[in-house]
């Protein structure tokens, strides 16, 4: 019995420490000790599901690993009303689908070896990855086009893409919109970041990176969308995170059973395409900083229905 009584001691202290290192590390601090325990209950919830995920992927059960990120404390419901921010889009007369060439293509494409993608960003607790992926193909697209790479500001759309919703949401499709209409995207610099809704403040006289239209994907047509990333550049899509196993995917292959190729709702930039261990992927760039995945991106199934929705609302710019 007091070895039992042991046993159970040192399981609590080690999840003790556990949580005691995750705020450490993610600078956690909670407004009352009710709120504390309710998300360490979280916290603990989300650690078993690391634990039991990563001992299925040991047995070759499944191709990816998740683990403890600062999104540990967090429901996925909280996570996706926190972390996402994309709106569907309906398919519209007139829209100009993309077209290429049914002819082999390179096995495997990856933008950043050719310096053409950005550093991964932070959307923060703000609903604007439609920004950052709108942004982070403009970027690819105007290197491509320039040989320079610009840091394009997604507070410029957050604010002044009036047809979108700012942290509330929006549409990549209409942020272009945008850039068309008013000349043009400002750097970084000269219109940083800020994870809020504010007033527009758009200088005319500083753009850097103009956009003449975009082109769409047409609807879960993955071989098409796969030559639009060969042949144009990174190209932004949009997936179903609304998983546990997305919100702490850490390497590998993602395969969600339960992702819904219709329920999109978060807008990310395909950067790349390959084969692992002989299942297909995306090369996947998000906007939850490099604490979050492999470094910030994600190898996303290809290929396989058009897996999250990865080719439901997918379009590139034209420049």
């Amino acid at each position: 019995m007091k070895f039992v009584l042991f046993l159970c001691g040192l399981a609590i202290a080690a999840g003790s420490e556990s949580w005691d290192n995750f705020k450490l590390t993610h600078g956690k601090a909670y407004s009352n000790a009710k709120e504390e325990l309710y998300r360490k209950t979280i916290f603990e919830n989300n650690l078993k599901f690391v634990e039991e995920h990563n001992e299925l992927f040991r047995k070759g059960e499944t191709s990816f690993t998740v683990a403890m990120n600062r999104f540990g404390d967090l429901t996925t419901e909280e996570f996706v009303a926190q972390m996402t921010g994309l709106n569907r889009l309906e398919r519209r007369v007139g829209q100009v689908f993309a077209r290429f060439p049914q002819t082999p293509r390179a096995a495997d494409v990856d933008w950043r070896d050719q310096g053409a993608v950005t550093p991964v960003k932070d959307q923060g607790q703000c609903g604007s990855c439609w920004s950052f992926s709108t942004t982070g193909a403009l970027e690819s697209a105007t290197f491509l086009k320039t040989g320079t790479l610009p840091l394009l500001s997604e507070q410029q759309l957050v604010d002044c893409s009036t047809e979108n919703s700012g942290c509330n949401g929006g549409v990549v499709q209409w942020a272009y919109d945008y850039l068309k209409s008013c000349g043009g995207s400002q750097s970084e610099a000269s219109y940083p970041y800020e994870a809020i809704d504010n007033t527009c403040r758009f200088d005319s006289q500083s753009v850097i990176a103009t956009v003449s239209g975009y082109i769409d994907i047409p609807f879960a047509d993955e071989k098409t969308q796969a030559a639009a990333v060969h042949d144009a550049g990174p190209v932004s899509v949009c997936v179903d995170a609304g998983h546990l196993s997305f919100q702490l995917y850490s390497s590998g292959v993602y395969y969600e059973a339960n992702c819904d190729p219709l329920g999109i709702n978060h807008a990310v930039l395909a950067v790349g395409y390959g084969t692992e261990g002989g299942d297909d992927y995306w090369i996947i760039k998000n906007s939850w900083g490099t604490g979050w995945g492999d470094a910030g991106y994600m190898k996303l199934t290809r290929n396989k229905s058009n897996h999250c929705g990865v080719a439901t609302q997918s379009c590139y710019p034209t420049v």
